[in-house]
């Protein structure tokens, strides 16, 4: 079988995917165990995979779904935890004092607090404590959702304490055969990293500042009254500031200090500067844009999870204790990353499956307190002493929470096993790379000096399969390495947008949209999120590449080693 054959057999699944939930608009629940038979089927005849590898595939991406569901069910027990304590009763009163307009709220909220969550933690935790939080405050679900997958770009790059770069990239190339060949030009591996490092923070600064007003353009085009980009447009001033805000710490702090703080920084210095501004009304438009009544929206807008504070009986409390929480957990995930001594001892509690079925290289872990569900429900455990709730008040939250993940569950154990056997196929009897490797050859053979441009894409689907910047880095970054050597061109550059790439690629994961829609309880319309977020998607990694190009052919952008 051909080249060509064998890498659009690989494409078939992620095409059949994408025609299933956005063509025919069938829910994920339907779609995805179709789609992970299909992938098995491809790995068991066309790569001639073990079947014991399959199903160790398969059970390495239940455990790892069993990390996702343990981290929605902690942020929307935390939701529903200050539901029943009066604390989002509060929250939702002190962004009416900071702007009733709901343009800001997004830029606010989305934006610069989920920039900051997602430096913390990452791995799709942004979207699943912004979404249920904008809801909280008067959102509909469907424009939550959005906004939440929408903040999963820019940041994610440095998430998790530079997890991407830091583990991504690092172990996804052959760092010892590199790191020699720098050191015989006078260089060394930590400078190459940190190269590709300031590269992506540049990069990613330079296409990121408009992402707040891109944001609020598809908040007011799609959930308007009017459907109206105008209204968008009304607030490009602050929503550039905004962008500003984050991206011009983000980058510094990615060319100077490396790649564990840029979203961390950015996301807190952008959070003081443009929540002080628009306390003070700075360049806030003079229009107030909020949508139509909640009776009013359409049912495909609406999610299970309902926040009907007006029945609630608690006790009112400042915005600074009903916040408390949310700082908590932004100071506990990044004490837990940073300190070496804490992230130790939470991940001691682990339980560890190696070599799953005897297949070597298929092993799976859960560390229940440090992920970030842990966080979360510790956070929790404090909340019911800082807002002196009741035990009954407490029990509801986790019925409320335990029922959402019923229904998540059923989608993500069909969608992660079938990306785990997407990235698995490598090791098989056809003598064939993995099927990720094998579609990103044959688009490389086939587009020659051109390839920058398109070495974003490579990276954005590979966080499309696995819903993963770090996975991406991981299968592609040696990949692309090889790529822009054999092109003689600066491979640290194109190592550089293949992980700003593999940011975008976020905001289409299915798995991230499916983590993301549970928390709000939007399951069954995955489909229509991925039809919104596949635009700025496209611009993402459309100018990234434009940039790679103009970086490398019109101004020379080079490395140590192809400069030596």
């Amino acid at each position: 079988m051909s080249t060509g054959l064998l890498a659009l057999l690989a494409f078939s699944p992620i095409l059949l995917a994408a025609i299933l939930l956005v063509g025919l608009r069938w829910p994920a629940k339907h779609a995805m165990p179709l789609v992970y038979l299909v992938t098995a089927a491809i790995g068991l005849f066309a790569w001639e995979m073990s079947f014991n590898r399959v199903l160790a595939s398969t059970l390495q991406g239940l455990l790892i779904t069993l990390g996702l569901l343990w981290i929605i069910f902690g942020a929307i027990l935390l939701l529903n935890t200050l539901k029943h304590s009066g604390g989002i009763t509060a929250i939702r009163a002190g962004f009416a004092t900071i702007s009733p307009d709901r343009r800001i709220q997004a830029i606010i909220i989305a934006w610069l607090f989920g920039c900051f969550i997602e430096g913390a933690s990452g791995f799709g935790t942004p979207a699943a404590i912004a979404a249920p939080l904008l809801v909280a405050i008067g959102f509909p679900a469907m424009a939550a959702v959005m906004l939440g997958m929408l903040v999963q770009s820019t940041p994610v790059s440095f998430g998790a304490v530079g997890t991407p770069i830091i583990v991504g990239v690092n172990t996804g190339l052959d760092s010892a055969t590199i790191g020699a060949q720098l050191v015989e030009q006078g260089s060394s591996w930590a400078q190459f990293l940190q190269l590709i490092t300031s590269e992506v923070a540049i990069i990613h600064a330079t296409v990121g500042t408009v992402m707040p007003l891109i944001m609020v353009l598809m908040l007011t085009r799609f959930f308007g009254t009017q459907k109206s980009w105008k209204a968008g447009f009304e607030v490009l001033p602050f929503a550039i500031f905004a962008g500003l805000a984050f991206t011009v710490p983000y980058a510094l702090t990615g060319v100077f200090l490396g790649p564990e703080f840029p979203s961390l920084a950015g996301g807190l210095i952008g959070l003081a500067i443009v929540t002080s501004a628009a306390r003070l009304g700075f360049l806030l438009p003079k229009t107030t844009w909020d949508f139509a009544p909640a009776d009013k929206w359409p049912s495909e807008w609406l999610g299970t999870v309902e926040m009907k504070l007006d029945q609630l009986t608690a006790k009112p409390m400042s915005s600074l204790r009903a916040w408390l929480p949310y700082v908590l957990v932004g100071a506990l995930l990044v004490i837990s990353r940073v300190v070496p001594q804490v992230g130790a001892a939470l991940k001691a509690v682990v339980v560890n499956f190696p070599d799953l079925l005897g297949e070597t290289g298929v092993s799976a872990n859960f560390m229940p307190l440090y992920l970030p569900g842990g966080i979360l429900v510790a956070v929790v455990l404090a909340t019911f002493f800082f807002h002196k709730m009741k035990i009954r008040d407490l029990g509801l939250a986790v019925k409320e929470s335990s029922g959402v993940l019923l229904s998540a569950g059923f989608v993500l154990l069909f969608t992660v096993p079938m990306v785990r056997i997407l990235i698995n196929s490598g090791v098989n009897g056809a003598d064939l790379a993995s099927m990720p490797i094998l579609m990103a050859r044959w688009v490389a053979d086939s587009v020659g000096g051109i390839y920058p441009l398109l070495a974003p894409s490579v990276g954005a689907l590979g966080a499309f399969i696995a819903g993963s910047n770090t996975v991406s880095n991981m299968m592609f970054s040696q990949f692309q390495f090889g790529v822009a050597t054999s092109l003689g061109i600066s491979s640290a550059l194109v190592v550089a947008v293949q992980a700003i790439g593999a940011a975008a690629g976020n905001m289409v994961a299915i798995h991230n949209v499916v983590a993301a829609s549970a928390t709000v309880g939007l399951l069954g319309r995955e489909g229509s999120i991925l039809r919104k977020t596949i635009w700025p998607t496209l611009y993402y990694v459309l100018f990234t590449g434009l940039i790679a190009l103009t970086a490398i052919y019109v101004l020379g952008v080079s490395d140590p080693l192809i400069a030596g």
